[in-house]
């Protein structure tokens, strides 16, 4: 941040200096000479400042994604359960509690594993809003989020409490990259691409690396089949002309 400000500050001051100093020439008077120098200092200043938005722009951007970090490091203990209908005047912790024991058999696992719980969002008409539980220790997280295959039948599904960005990125892969190739895991979205790599991101960039890196992938040659050879042009032989005797 004490980057970003020194930034900032060096820009502004660099800004008006150089917009006094032409402001002085232009007073000077329209002479030729003069014009053609200005026309170059100005020409010179206006890559510098080009460049140095530049700059800023992608410390911006650092701090975006450092920011973005230390948010899901945050909620490395919590998660969403989807699907649980809302009831009047509810205990959140004591009905996650009765999902949990009904369908995911964790032995040692009590409400006094959550540390916290409470709806997402405003309450809707036609559905129910997922439950952010903040439990007390990362183990006891990770013991519910890995036995999730659990709730399939149920109706009810769990995900990870992803940042907006994060939520956006994951969608977005998804739209690329289909969606039995994208998962997350601890606030990561894991992306496998068509050539069968492996791949990790965070950010709308990290996609179009991806994306990229994919699509710079040579195809094989294709394959002659029997239809394609079928349809080729075929050249009957000549037939030697024989010559009758008279």
């Amino acid at each position: 941040m004490d980057a970003i400000k020194d930034s900032i500050s060096a820009l502004s001051d660099m800004f008006n200096a150089r917009m006094s100093e032409f402001q002085r020439e232009l007073n000077k008077g329209n002479s030729p000479a003069s014009t053609a120098t200005l026309s170059s200092d100005f020409s010179a200043f206006k890559t510098f400042i080009v460049t140095a938005l530049n700059t800023l722009q992608r410390q911006v951007e650092f701090l975006g994604r450092e920011i973005d970090r230390l948010e899901m490091r945050r909620r490395r203990k919590m998660l969403l359960l989807h699907g649980l209908p809302e009831v009047k005047s509810e205990d959140t912790s004591a009905r996650v509690t009765t999902v949990v024991a009904d369908h995911l058999n964790l032995g040692n696992f009590s409400s006094n594993s959550i540390k916290a719980s409470y709806r997402l969002g405003r309450p809707l008409d036609n559905k129910p809003r997922p439950i952010v539980i903040k439990f007390t220790d990362a183990a006891s997280r990770d013991k519910v989020w890995f036995a999730k295959s659990k709730l399939k039948g149920p109706g009810f599904t769990q995900s990870e409490f992803l940042t907006k960005t994060r939520h956006r990125v994951f969608l977005e892969a998804r739209q690329r990259f289909g969606i039995s190739n994208c998962w997350t895991r601890d606030g990561c979205i894991h992306i496998v691409t068509p050539d069968g790599v492996h791949h990790k991101a965070e950010c709308i960039p990290d996609l179009d690396c991806i994306s990229n890196s994919s699509s710079s992938q040579k195809s094989p040659p294709p394959v002659k089949t029997a239809a394609s050879r079928a349809d080729q042009k075929v050249i009957a032989p000549r037939t030697k002309r024989v010559v009758k005797n008279k």
